[in-house]
């Protein structure tokens, strides 16, 4: 009779067990059916996500860097066309391009194409050419950045005082650059504003063989 008894107490406590769990069990279904977003959700979710991560890559480029692909052969043999540079902007948001700095620039009448050039002159210079010698307020400038195969054509310029907020470029292989010297547009010299300077040319990041800071 005791036996019995055990067994039959042990039966109902299986059975208690077993709907307890069952009972568990509907309750976690029923939790993941109401935790399971919407698909409109989902598909906010996801737009948000890459919306912010595109203003992330926008705010970067205006402000921090921005890799510019080298078109033409102006700048050689500093840059060579096709290589891949990277460009920097803080310095120029909070200060004022140097001599000697190379650049991303656009020209008048030329909208927001992108050239690279080097900064000869700053607002107050004197620039003056004879014989493809650059001289700067009366001194003659040092470029050991060229090519002298590059400048051979004997190219001269009358004297030509940059103005305010402007600035003076020139490209490295100046026998096949137009710039600041012999801008087509009005068939002779002309500065740029510094409104036109879009950032600092620091390195040069591919072809990677190529690799190398610009100086």
């Amino acid at each position: 009779m005791q036996t019995q008894k055990q067994e039959q107490l042990e039966e109902q406590l299986e059975q208690q067990s077993q709907q307890l769990q069952e009972k568990s069990e509907q309750q976690n279904e029923e939790t993941k059916v109401e935790e399971k977003k919407p698909l409109w959700r989902e598909i906010l979710s996801w737009v948000t996500t890459l919306g912010m991560a595109v203003i992330i890559a926008l705010a970067i480029r205006a402000f921090v860097f921005e890799p510019i692909r080298v078109d033409g052969e102006s700048m050689m043999d500093t840059l060579l066309d096709g290589e891949i540079m990277i460009v920097t902007k803080p310095e120029y948001l909070f200060g004022d391009p140097q001599v000697g700095d190379v650049i991303i620039c656009h020209y008048p009448g030329r909208g927001n194409t992108n050239f690279v050039k080097r900064v000869i002159g700053v607002p107050g210079d004197t620039l003056e050419i004879r014989d493809d010698v650059v001289y700067r307020n009366g001194e003659v400038v040092e470029e050991p950045y060229l090519t002298p195969a590059r400048n051979v054509k004997g190219f001269d310029m009358a004297p030509f005082t940059v103005g305010e907020d402007q600035f003076f470029v020139a490209g490295d292989n100046r026998d096949n650059s137009h710039d600041s010297r012999n801008y087509y547009y009005i068939g002779g010299p002309a500065a740029i504003d510094r409104s036109m300077i879009v950032g600092h040319v620091r390195w040069v990041v591919l072809p990677f063989d190529h690799m190398r800071g610009v100086e």
